[in-house]
């Protein structure tokens, strides 16, 4: 299970690739925008349905429906972009290794990566933990953890047109330091909250870490250079991930220790992810 979750990164390079071969720059953050509701309006209607159905029909019987009405839209979806999606002319491209793309990627892009990392950092340390911490600790019921879920997607998805207009329009930076900011915030909030209503706040809080997302992923695009687009991106979320997968252990390390210290060391590395970024990162491609 695992393998096929982490197997779903391979369309990154690509979804970054075809926004910015067939959006111009001004258009690219509004494109990733739409392309983010499109997911995350479903991350929205699952839960709720496929508690429906276990409910309906059991736990067994209910996972089995699922993961067959899973199966039978992911191949729709396979059928729909090998039907309609008409794939231009590629622009010539050169052989270079992943070492070469890495060494010529652009030094902003690199800036970028740093914040990025530190960011993430600061998601993955407490990110397994979160619904131990809402469940166990602050005693929420799995159903109103699952609306405060649905809560923290509905978030994201109503900043997203809006902010990434504004971010087509104007200097990139301010939007993606403001996903970072938010960033440090959820685990803070988090573990400072106390009562129904401060969780609800925090899992806004948690939405809101996307009001920078469009814009952070046109300004990779933006800094990649066109014959090697897919591949840019490709080294840089790996870069990413080989750098951020540790998080989770040095939470676990934590947790151990304390429940609510993975929340504090997380806001701790975001605020310099936020610092990092705001003191060097880029906000143009140029």
């Amino acid at each position: 299970t695992l393998l096929v979750m982490a197997w779903s990164s391979l369309t990154l390079p690509a979804i970054f690739a075809i926004i910015g071969d067939n959006l111009p720059r001004q258009k690219r953050a509004t494109g990733f925008s739409v392309q983010s509701i499109l997911k995350r309006v479903p991350i929205v209607l699952a839960p709720p349905l496929g508690g429906w159905l276990m409910a309906q029909l059991g736990l067994a019987s209910g996972m089995r429906i699922g993961l067959v009405v899973t199966i039978g839209l992911a191949l729709a979806a396979v059928w729909i972009v090998r039907r309609y999606y008409v794939e231009n002319s590629p622009a010539a491209t050169d052989q270079a290794s992943l070492l070469t793309v890495w060494r010529n990627m652009d030094g902003h892009l690199k800036r970028l990566l740093a914040a990025d990392c530190l960011a993430r950092w600061a998601e993955g340390i407490p990110k397994v933990f979160v619904v131990l911490y809402v469940l166990n600790v602050l005693r929420a019921d799995s159903l109103q953890f699952g609306w405060l879920t649905s809560l923290q997607m509905a978030t994201a998805v109503l900043i997203y047109v809006p902010i990434a207009r504004l971010a087509d329009r104007f200097n990139r930076k301010p939007f993606v330091l403001l996903t970072f900011a938010f960033f440090a915030l959820f685990p803070l909030v988090l573990a400072q909250t106390s009562g129904l209503f401060w969780l609800g706040l925090a899992f806004v809080v948690a939405g809101l870490r996307e009001i920078g997302e469009p814009a952070r992923k046109a300004l990779i695009v933006d800094l990649a250079g066109e014959t090697m687009r897919g591949r840019a991106v490709g080294a840089y979320y790996l870069a990413r991930g080989l750098v951020v997968f540790p998080a989770s252990l040095v939470g676990g390390w934590l947790w151990a220790m304390r429940p609510q210290l993975p929340f504090y060391v997380a806001f701790g590395v975001g605020v310099v992810g936020f610092l990092v970024y705001g003191l060097w990162g880029p906000g143009e491609s140029k």
